[in-house]
């Protein structure tokens, strides 16, 4: 074992929990190294990009992120819909959240890729998907669930708009451009 838990504390256990660890771990030339790390855990997250390849559309949604907007950044995020897995397996988390964000049910869902998106504090893995739509898959009208705080914008637009807000700075979100990204490369050549 090159890692060794030394101690633990909680710091904060609130909608996430905050932890301290003191650890030892091996370093490449062998030799013991001491450190201490914060981590955050709130739980493991889905995401999805809504796709009408036929018609060229994706859909995104823009809501209201504190952490952007104490950080000096515009607090509106253009995203993909995304929420954390809340004990359902991904697929069935990219579904739900699909469906309560934008108000389109995807009629299928390609698993794009998993990733971390701040490995170095976060414990959050988000599992990144495809959703399929088209002009039949639209059940209601979206925006969130008012009662988790939620007031989502359901934006559709043609895909290149998405790309193009990756390259003028209006897509910000590391989820978002991964996705979109990886749609260039599989879905919009």
């Amino acid at each position: 074992q090159d890692i060794k838990i030394l101690s633990e504390k909680t710091l904060a256990d609130a909608w996430g929990k905050l932890s301290e660890t003191r650890l030892e771990m091996r370093r490449r030339d062998g030799t013991w190294q001491e450190v201490s790390r914060e981590v955050y855990d709130h739980g493991s997250a889905a995401a999805v990009l809504l796709c009408d390849p036929a018609a060229g559309n994706i859909i995104l949604t823009r809501q209201f992120r504190f952490p952007p907007f104490r950080n000096g950044d515009p607090g509106w995020l253009i995203e993909a819909c995304a929420g954390l897995l809340d004990g359902d397996t991904p697929e069935a988390c990219a579904r739900r959240e699909a469906e309560e964000e934008t108000g389109y049910r995807p009629d299928s869902l390609i698993h794009a890729f998993a990733a971390y998106a701040s490995p170095g504090s976060l414990t959050e893995k988000v599992e990144c998907f495809i959703g399929l739509y088209g002009t039949d898959s639209r059940i209601s009208d979206g925006g969130g669930l008012h009662h988790e705080g939620e007031d989502i914008e359901v934006l559709e637009m043609p895909f290149a708009e998405g790309l193009a807000m990756i390259r003028d700075g209006r897509i910000v979100d590391a989820k978002t451009i991964m996705l979109l990204q990886y749609a260039a490369l599989h879905l919009f050549r």
